[in-house]
């Protein structure tokens, strides 16, 4: 009986955490789409202020990077910006092609750390009345009993073997 109360309250547990899934997927999804706008805007002002001068974006970089240790520092920041620009860019591109399952399968896409920790931040957990939502609730709810089904099972497991042991023992020995 309390195995059963145990897998009920882990799969209902399980379920309600699951079912946020959908939810935080697309808030994480808006946020790296407005990083992602922004990180454009940002190279295409590069990229206008290196044609200005007859540069391509390699050579502003590396001039950037010749005009002391700040152009060396700014030389790296903007590398490193331009870098991230791209990796955001196919993550958003990936996530917005996406179904609600198949993000799932694509996790590692959630990848930003101070992306996911803003969203995280703001995300407030709601009773999902969407296909998808019910669709990871219900799978949250079935892998949450089975886990808690197993757990239990395996805390019992030594009990039963000792109450084997002593019942047989005292059953008569048959000659």
């Amino acid at each position: 009986m309390i195995g059963r109360v145990l897998a009920l309250a882990g799969g209902l547990s399980v379920a309600a955490g699951l079912s946020q899934f959908p939810e935080y997927a697309q808030q994480y999804t808006q946020r790296l789409a407005g990083a992602v706008d922004e990180l454009t805007l940002f190279v295409e002002e590069f990229d206008r202020d290196a044609r200005s001068l007859g540069l391509g974006r390699s050579e502003a970089l590396v001039e950037l990077a010749q005009g002391g240790e700040m152009g060396a520092a700014r030389a790296k920041t903007v590398a490193e910006t331009i870098d991230r620009r791209e990796r955001l860019a196919r993550d958003l591109e990936t996530l917005r092609t996406a179904g609600p399952f198949t993000r799932a399968l694509n996790a590692r896409r959630f990848s930003d750390g101070d992306i996911a920790r803003k969203a995280w931040q703001d995300f407030r957990p709601a009773l999902p009345f969407t296909f998808e939502g019910a669709v990871f609730g219900g799978t949250g709810f079935v892998l949450g009993m089975l886990g808690m089904a197993i757990m239990v099972w395996g805390l019992r497991a030594p009990f039963r073997r000792r109450n084997r042991d002593v019942s047989d023992s005292d059953r008569p020995k048959s000659a």
